[in-house]
């Protein structure tokens, strides 16, 4: 959801990267752009599948198709942000500013909000080719909030030279192989001034950025193919666009291990274990993107030799916020009754451990949001300040410690300790409440990690 307001002007944008050479083009960028094109000034998805078959079908199954359809996205804005921003003014820009990204086309013809997806307009075709191929660079110092300049016409852009089409012309775009292209929707700043999605500038803080590495190079990879029927072979980028909705990409982002302190203890002592998390894959923080929404947890069990096992909590590092990072039977999400019509809502059980989907005391990476009302928030655009960032960046290592007073029925013989990484898209009791379809809420393990030590007499 983008909904920060934008200064209504006109600006001319200089765009010095083509190969062709400099150009000057008159484009209104954020708010002011709201209705300024039509419908008919963007090319149909579908025209683009003529020549472009292979890469059409790839964006099809990615979320850059989904973006204004899939069902999480069309609950988030017509069940809540919509009847939000109808209540209170401030947030009046919901209504529009949520489809600068998730229905760019949809936002420029003036055409929100939409109707829901079920009737088939063109807000459907959510983030879509000619979209990305007619933006030409970004207003401003740091791209977010949908700050892209959109010049459709014939021209489109690329990341090659010498490009040649039957059907339009193409030019070289060097703005469209960086990653703040990307940042344009992949950073938000909500109407209290609050980074709510900073996806991008936690690329640009982190160790790719200051090697070349671009987002396209992980969520765009290049593989021997052609673009089009007709084109030339060569390395090509894939349009699968795989992020968070991407069990593949998923598996195995964070890598674990876990050791004890001692490998041999007498029955009466105390074991302490130590968990080490490492993001070595991810560019950005984990998780990153919709993080009001994602859960991400770390659950260690131990076995006795007899088969009997217990959840280990884990220890507290004593930071201030670290309650909202180990789980907890609390609620949260109260805002939501805002746009239920529930007055004094109490909300909904914060993390998912009443529902059996984590056990208290387990170790949750995330970075909580706080509405003006200091109840924690899934709601980014009533976001107004953050908690503490307890996620694992790029090329960070985590270590979780437990420690654990063997119980008196534990039997001699080896302890068999068990951790897990889980990650939700959508916490389950918000889900639950809003009855969103459970795809969204599944579980997807990240990664798995075991040990052991001896218990003695």
């Amino acid at each position: 959801m983008v909904l920060r307001r934008f200064t209504p002007i006109v600006l001319v944008v200089l765009v010095a990267s083509f190969s062709a050479g400099v150009r000057t083009l008159a484009a209104t960028v954020g708010d002011a752009a709201h209705g300024t094109r039509s419908y008919d000034d963007y090319e149909r998805p579908t025209t683009c599948r003529s020549c472009h078959d292979d890469l059409y079908e790839q964006w099809t199954q990615s979320m850059m198709s989904q973006a204004f359809t899939h069902h999480w996205d069309e609950i988030e804005y017509f069940e809540l942000a919509v009847p939000h921003s109808e209540k209170d003014e401030t947030y009046a820009d919901a209504q529009h500013g949520c489809n600068g990204c998730h229905a760019p086309t949809a936002y420029l013809a003036g055409d929100t909000p939409p109707q829901r997806p079920e009737a088939g307009t063109r807000a459907n075709e959510s983030v879509h080719c000619d979209h990305c191929h007619t933006v030409t660079g970004f207003e401003g110092d740091v791209p977010h909030n949908f700050n892209w300049v959109s010049d459709p016409g014939r021209l489109k852009t690329g990341p090659k030279p010498g490009v040649v089409s039957p059907h339009h012309d193409t030019i070289e775009n060097e703005f469209i192989k960086t990653g703040d292209f990307c940042g344009t929707c992949h950073n938000e700043m909500s109407p209290h001034g609050v980074w709510v999605k900073s996806t991008h500038l936690e690329w640009k803080e982190g160790p790719y950025y200051e090697q070349g590495v671009q987002c396209q190079a992980c969520h765009m990879p290049q593989a021997k193919g052609r673009s089009a029927k007709m084109g030339a072979e060569g390395m090509i980028a894939q349009h699968l666009f795989h992020g968070a909705h991407d069990p593949g990409k998923l598996n195995g982002a964070i890598e674990m291990r876990a050791n004890p302190l001692e490998r041999e203890l007498p029955y009466d002592a105390t074991a302490v274990i130590n968990v080490q998390l490492f993001n070595g894959k991810c560019g950005h923080k984990v998780p990153s993107g919709s993080v009001e929404d994602r859960i991400m947890w770390l659950h260690v069990t131990a076995t006795d030799s007899e088969g009997k096992t217990w959840h280990l909590p884990v220890d507290a590092k004593g930071f201030e916020g670290e309650e909202y990072t180990i789980a907890a039977d609390v609620l949260a999400y109260q805002d939501m009754g805002i746009a239920k019509d529930i007055p004094n809502f109490e909300g909904v059980q914060r993390d998912g451990v009443a529902m059996d989907e984590m056990d208290i005391g387990d170790r949750v990476f995330r970075m909580a949001y706080f509405d003006p009302q200091g109840h924690m928030t899934m709601q980014q655009w009533n976001t107004s300040s953050l908690g503490y960032d307890y996620r694992i960046g790029p090329r960070e290592t985590k270590v979780e410690s437990f420690t654990w007073e063997l119980p008196e029925d534990i039997a001699v013989g080896k302890v068999r300790i068990n951790a897990l990484l889980n990650y939700q898209r959508l916490v389950q009791p918000v889900a639950d409440f809003l009855n969103v379809p459970a795809d969204e809420s599944e579980i997807q393990i990240i990664n798995t990690a075991s040990t052991w030590f001896e218990v003695y007499e």
